[in-house]
């Protein structure tokens, strides 16, 4: 990079703030200065960086001029509200909430996949949904060899996605069901411990019945490749994992597909790992992807009920290269290329 930058996390105490803060220290991002921002009720609390102490200060009265990246990490009602006034004091803004991301004007980016979107960004640049990013990271290779015609994905999406309160509530449940003591009933409509929920987000009568994080899936990954007429249809569903989240994808191609060519043009696919030995019991799982900041995909087969179709499994941290390991790398790549600071 041309410059350390100043930069601010917004949202530092949350799932994804605090992944990022950790991210800029392992990554040793080149940082002027590192402010620290979420709500009221966080500030004042101190966060551990690079050895020293940094004090959370207040969204509602802090002063975004003289920062040159904020790394956002609310939810969307919030980014609505600050995000301009961000823009507006000189700052690029990488938002990781859904409140930009369908946005015309707003590029929606995966570095592996799309990174020359960066070039029309203008203030504000879109970090997608954490089922969204694997997907288009192992659908992108594919498609330039093979051409995609229609793509169904079903998720299983650990409970972190859903924040800390969520993650707590699982493990408390748990707890409580092994012990025979009264199980906590909040974050969740149902029992998440020991159960499955086709349930994430909200369900939308007016989109068919589909919940809102499946038309995510849909809409983003068609921006993000470039494909808006792209046939994507999604389940998305909570499991009783910690962390990581997995997906079962398939594809149906327009040209005929090989289960070992796919292997080679994924195998050599930026940020992609490819575990595919079931014979040796090796393949994708979230307690492997957890921690790490590559996309695990295995299981890949030939789909005989269509002429030319893969099945296949992935797994990935959500948490990092769902959430803020790529927020991260849009920044490395936006300023790397001299865009701003040079």
């Amino acid at each position: 990079m041309s410059k350390d930058l100043n930069v601010a996390v917004v949202g530092a105490t949350g799932v994804v703030g605090t992944e990022a803060i950790g991210l800029l220290e392992e990554r040793d991002f080149p940082l002027a200065s590192l402010r620290l921002v979420a709500s009221g009720r966080s500030a004042g609390d101190q966060i551990s960086f690079r050895g020293s102490s940094i004090t959370v200060e207040a969204l509602g009265s802090f002063d975004f001029h003289g920062i040159d990246l904020v790394l956002s990490a609310p939810g969307a009602s919030v980014s609505l509200e600050y995000v301009p006034r961000a823009v507006a004091a000189g700052c690029l803004v990488i938002d990781k909430s859904s409140a930009f991301r369908m946005d015309p004007a707003v590029p929606l980016v995966v570095p592996e996949v799309n990174r020359a979107d960066l070039a029309r960004a203008a203030g504000i640049i879109a970090s997608p949904n954490c089922t969204s990013i694997p997907l288009s990271m192992v659908l992108a290779p594919l498609h330039r060899e093979f051409g995609l015609r229609r793509v169904v994905v079903s998720t299983y999406q650990a409970v972190s996605g859903a924040g800390q309160k969520a993650a707590d509530e699982f493990i408390g449940q748990a707890v409580a069901i092994l012990n025979r003591r009264p199980m906590p009933l909040k974050e969740f409509p149902h029992q998440i411990a020991f159960n499955v929920l086709p349930h994430v987000e909200t369900f939308v009568e007016a989109d068919g019945g589909y919940s809102t994080e499946e038309t995510k899936v849909r809409d983003e990954t068609r921006k993000i490749l470039g494909l808006p007429e792209l046939r994507v249809t999604a389940t998305c569903v909570r499991v009783p994992v910690v962390n990581g989240h997995s997906e079962s994808v398939n594809i149906e191609f327009e040209r005929p597909v090989t289960p070992a060519r796919a292997r080679e043009i994924l195998a050599a696919a930026p940020g992609i790992e490819v575990l595919d030995s079931p014979a040796e019991e090796l393949y994708p799982m979230p307690v492997e992807a957890s921690g790490g900041d590559s996309v695990l995909v295995g299981r890949i087969r030939a789909d005989d009920t269509v002429e030319s179709g893969l099945n296949l499994w992935l797994s990935c941290d959500n948490l990092r290269k769902g959430a803020a390991l790529n927020a991260v790398q849009i920044a490395e790549v936006y300023f790397d290329a001299g865009r701003r600071g040079a």
